[in-house]
């Protein structure tokens, strides 16, 4: 199975405040090996403040407006992710507790697959998607 690590920002991280913190990034890189090495980790990134950000707000006319950052009044933002591939969600936890995190909640959240939606969706749906996945190497 597949998961999603959000990792939530913090005040430093929205302002940019990174040299500070170059050890707790040094502990993350190794971090990162061993989930590599493990064969865990499928993809991770950090993602710039929220200031450098947009939105687009959708309509139910259908049209759309586009926000600009900082996102101020959002509670929670995203300052990264990672994607893994583990057996269960508990593997996931027992390997998101080894991670060098001081403070803070990180979520996790699993991957919807194309077998989550057989019988609950039109096959051609399906099939459609799956075409699309296997064009993009994201099977």
């Amino acid at each position: 199975m597949r998961v999603m690590v959000l990792v939530k920002a913090t005040e430093d991280s929205e302002q940019g405040n990174y040299a500070e913190h170059a050890d707790e990034f040094a502990a993350m890189g190794k971090y990162n090996e061993e989930l590599l090495k493990a064969g865990i980790m499928l993809a991770g990134e950090g993602l710039t403040p929220s200031s450098e950000g947009k939105r687009v707000a959708f309509g139910d006319d259908g049209g759309s407006r586009v926000i600009d950052g900082p996102f101020a009044e959002t509670k929670e933002l995203i300052g990264g992710f990672w994607i893994w591939q583990v057996s269960s969600m508990e593997e996931a936890v027992e390997w998101l507790k080894r991670a060098p995190f001081r403070g803070g909640t990180v979520e996790l959240r699993r991957i919807q697959e194309a077998a989550d939606f057989e019988g609950k969706l039109p096959q051609e749906i399906l099939d459609a998607e799956s075409r699309l996945r296997s064009q993009s190497g994201n099977e």
